[in-house]
């Protein structure tokens, strides 16, 4: 009996490597397409648009970006579009984050807010600017009602400035800030709190020691992307706010470079500095994360 357990043992093997090989390979079979898809949506069109960002038309091949921080009409528009759409990012965060928190049981009044706030997502930036420039205007919806119950002596003037831009960022970041964060909420074991209450804690103290420290990654990760989103604002800023003004806006400039000066590389160039402020945020992000965060969800590394 021994003699033939030794003599099965190597096939038993070899069948289990076989097996584990081939797992490998249809793993790697199945990341292909994951690859192909990064690569041609981006890494592509990245890698074409900071080439034709050193290609200007005049000048060294950083003439396009000499030009872009020695211009203020152009460097402005960083500022101007941070001065945007950090306070917003910031707004979405701190008014999602307790909505979210207050809904995390399952429930049909967390199922039926959850469904409203899909709707702001689903209309798109430019319905929704569409629709704030009839409700919000001297002769809108909202200054009518105000006149007519005598509240205000003259219309107010909402639109055509950056709290008109905030506002259509809030209408369209804040659903998206809420359902992320729902989704880590709901994610945490409630037992956690259960355990806390029992050893005497308050709710307001079950949040701060337990589900907000294992709520950091998912604070970051919503920051991260409601950030871009609102970084990014283009249609808003052009029919709410001020484009020739207070919302001249990066991507607002990088437009003018392509479609209103013809000039590609100087657009290609505004984008690649677009996206880099974009990525040092989010890395500045990342780095608050892992200097505040040390909890068990990243065993003890951030």
């Amino acid at each position: 009996m021994s003699g033939v357990s030794v003599i099965k043992a190597p096939a038993a093997v070899h069948r289990h490597t076989s097996g584990a090989v081939a797992g490998r390979d249809l793993r790697v079979l199945l990341v292909i397409p994951a690859v192909l898809a990064i690569v041609l949506l981006f890494i592509y069109p990245f890698g074409y648009g900071l080439l034709l960002s050193l290609q200007p038309a005049e000048g060294g091949w950083l003439e396009n970006y000499a030009r872009f921080f020695s211009e203020p009409r152009l460097y402005d528009t960083i500022s101007t579009t941070l001065k945007i759409s950090l306070p917003v990012t910031v707004f979405n965060i701190l008014i999602a984050l307790p909505m979210a928190y207050m809904l995390r049981v399952p429930s049909l009044q967390q199922r039926l807010i959850a469904a409203l706030l899909v709707i702001p997502m689903t209309l798109g930036t430019v319905l929704v600017a569409q629709g704030m420039l009839t409700y919000l205007s001297p002769n809108g919806w909202l200054n009518r009602s105000l006149l007519v119950l005598g509240l205000v002596a003259e219309p107010l003037e909402i639109l055509h400035g950056p709290l008109a831009v905030e506002l259509s960022l809030v209408i369209t970041g804040f659903p998206f800030a809420f359902l992320m964060l729902l989704s880590y909420v709901t994610g945490i074991d409630p037992s956690l709190g259960r355990a806390a209450a029992t050893l005497g804690a308050s709710p307001l103290e079950q949040f701060k020691r337990v589900y907000l420290p294992l709520l950091v990654p998912g604070l970051v990760t919503t920051f991260c992307l409601v950030f871009v989103q609102a970084f990014a604002v283009f249609p808003s800023a052009v029919l709410l706010g001020s484009p020739a003004g207070s919302t001249r806006v990066i991507s607002l400039a990088a437009y003018e470079a392509a479609y209103e000066d013809f000039n590609y590389s100087m657009a290609s160039s505004i984008a690649i500095i677009m996206g880099v402020v974009q990525l040092i945020v989010v890395l500045l992000a990342l780095g608050i994360r892992r200097a505040a965060y040390r909890g068990p969800a990243s065993g003890g590394k951030g």
